[in-house]
């Protein structure tokens, strides 16, 4: 199966839309806010796909989207998917990684997330990709379920880096 990480564009909408529907049973983002975080909001959203040559119609494997905001060190990972299908494979560590770069990019030194407290293999991730619980938020998620906000301090970026 090849791979390709890419930062997402307008044609990939419908392909998020039906990631979000499968992937998420609360707290999913509808069409139009989509839609904004990849044409107006000051984020990139990037993505894993695979080849059109694949065996099963799952195509978008995965995709995660970052916030930026201006004069701010801290950048924020608004949302991280990767298809349920594909959970557990090392894809979820693949695009992080790719995501921390990008952050790096426009010279963030801290990268901050939410996360739900019941997703156990999320936090595991996240706690060994660097993150720290930060602080516990009480009944965070539309649900009632409560988040914990983490963060990870970012190497410098290179010289030229365009800021967050």
């Amino acid at each position: 199966m090849t791979i390709q990480l890419r930062r997402a564009t307008g044609h990939d909408l419908d392909a998020l839309f039906r990631l979000e529907q499968s992937a998420f049973t609360g707290d999913r983002f509808s069409r139009r806010q989509l839609w904004h975080l990849l044409n107006r909001a000051h984020a990139e959203t990037w993505v894993l796909e695979r080849d059109a040559e694949a065996l099963t119609p799952v195509r978008l494997l995965g995709y995660g989207t970052l916030l930026f905001r201006h004069g701010s060190t801290r950048a924020r990972l608004y949302s991280f998917c990767v298809h349920p299908e594909f959970r557990g494979s090392g894809l979820g560590r693949q695009l992080l990684e790719a995501l921390e770069g990008a952050t790096r990019g426009r010279d963030c030194t801290r990268l901050g997330l939410e996360v739900r407290a019941d997703n156990r293999a999320a936090l595991a991730l996240y706690r060994r990709m660097g993150f720290r619980l930060e602080r516990w938020l009480p009944e965070y998620y539309q649900d009632g379920c409560a988040a914990w906000q983490m963060v990870k301090a970012l190497e410098p970026a290179a010289p030229g880096a365009q800021g967050c």
